[in-house]
């Protein structure tokens, strides 16, 4: 059985921006990669964790990473 060619999309918010992520849906996860090197691998994230992820950088919890 293949694995299908995932589908990378970036915010609309990015317009030509080429600092941003990108994600993909591999099955029941969701894939996040780099935009600026989209060959140098994936991130794996289910959505609970994707959604706590986006959820913490809203909320200002991963300002001190930068």
């Amino acid at each position: 059985m293949t694995t299908p060619t995932p589908r990378w999309r970036k915010s609309s918010y990015s317009s030509t921006i080429q600092n941003c992520v990108e994600l993909a849906h591999a099955g029941t996860d969701v894939w996040m990669r780099d935009s600026k090197h989209p060959h140098q691998g994936h991130l794996t994230f289910t959505r609970a964790e994707l959604a706590a992820l986006v959820a913490a950088a809203k909320a200002g919890e991963l300002d001190d990473m930068a």
